[in-house]
């Protein structure tokens, strides 16, 4: 577990001198803004990144401290969801909720301008995406809206500007979420099942005929390896939000759209060449859940897995290996889940909060509770 040592006095006298600056706009135009992500200055403190709302209804991406810090943060023309962090940890891509069309490029240890994307036209984004292993592409899921179908679309990062080259079918409706495989080359698509068109924002339209899968996905070629699908009564499973465990296979959360008084398996596992595990949640907690999991992450080592469940104000703890369920924190609209170290999560909630779990069975520590800020769905690991 992650041990409280206290953290050393150059770090201190830095964090100190922030002053008011922890209300910054922006990252670039500012030198200081510049050194508060600074990987020397920082003494290698854990960063992590997540979309928020403030009090007067505008909407950003910021990044944090270990200590629950807000660091620098920068405007988003709309309301962000996830993050995809490059795999040298110098860029990160900030992405509309769905249906939103931006996705924002900001390198945070360069004095450049953000990069605004637009989705094509007849195209808008999921919400999340990932980079190649050498972290000159990057995928993102997105509707083709008109052919009622998901795509991923793929970004040249290396040059200047961004350029998207193409893009790859992912055999489903609704992609969601995306990994890239510890293989370097597979990509693992959520499809979530749900189609929606932006002329009707975010109404499901095909309640009665979803089909979620879980595919897998040869990036360079397009190439469709494996396709999973639950059983036709768990067809109103929505298939969200994935991470990786320390054997390369996905944890998949799902939010169902079926009768409120059913309680089906809210989290699965999935591999390529394996049918899905579904796990079991105790009934005295699944029955407070309302059917829904928003985040799901993974320890520093894959060891446990950590999903939240922001309307029941639970965030639920597995053994990665077994399956074996670890136990539940109550957080009160916790969702967005990162991993600080082995042994600990940092968890923010849409109350503000930023909250230390280093054991289930233990009440989570709040850190901070930045004022005016309410947080998004996800957090993510920057350093």
């Amino acid at each position: 577990m992650r041990s409280m040592v206290t953290k050393p006095l150059s770090r201190r006298g830095f964090l100190a001198a922030l002053g008011g600056l922890a209300a910054l706009p922006a990252f670039s135009g500012s030198t200081l803004a510049a050194s508060l992500l600074n990987r020397e200055a920082s003494d290698g403190v854990p960063l992590f990144v997540s979309a928020y709302k403030l009090e007067n209804g505008d909407y950003g991406v910021g990044v944090v401290d270990d200590l629950g810090q807000v660091l620098a943060r920068i405007g988003l023309p709309g309301r962000g969801h996830g993050v995809a962090v490059s795999p040298d940890r110098t860029r990160f891509v900030a992405f509309a909720r769905r249906p939103g069309t931006f996705a924002v490029v900001v390198r945070p240890y360069q004095d450049v301008e953000p990069e605004v994307l637009t989705a094509e036209p007849g195209r808008h984004y999921y919400g999340h995406g990932c980079f190649s292993a050498d972290g000159r592409l990057l995928y993102a899921v997105e509707n083709d809206y008109a052919a009622a179908r998901g795509v991923i679309g793929v970004y040249d990062m290396s040059g200047r500007q961004v350029q998207r080259i193409g893009e790859i079918e992912t055999h489903g409706i609704g992609p969601h979420d995306l990994l890239l495989a510890p293989d370097g080359r597979t990509l693992v698509v959520a499809n979530g099942g749900i189609m929606t068109h932006p002329d009707k924002g975010r109404e499901k339209l095909n309640l009665d005929t979803m089909a979620p899968t879980v595919v897998f996905l040869d990036r360079e070629t397009g190439d469709l390896h494996a396709s999973h699908a639950l059983d036709a009564s768990l067809h109103q499973l929505s298939l969200r939000h994935m991470a990786l465990d320390g054997q390369g296979r996905a944890w998949v959360g799902g939010q169902f759209e079926g009768p409120e008084t059913d309680l089906p398996p809210l989290v699965g596992v999935f591999s390529r060449d394996e049918a899905p595990i579904l796990t079991e949640i105790p009934t005295g907690i699944a029955s407070g859940l309302q059917n829904y999991i928003g985040s799901v992450t993974a320890n520093a080592s894959g060891e446990v897995i950590a999903t939240s469940a922001p309307r029941g104000g639970q965030t639920l703890f597995w053994k990665a290996d077994t399956g074996a369920f670890l136990g539940a924190e109550a957080i009160a609209d916790g969702c967005g889940v990162a991993p600080i170290d082995q042994g600990s999560f940092l968890i923010s909630d849409g109350n503000g909060a930023l909250s230390l779990v280093e054991d289930p069975a233990q009440p989570a520590e709040i850190l901070a509770r930045p004022p005016g800020i309410s947080w998004d769905n996800h957090m993510f690991a920057l350093s």
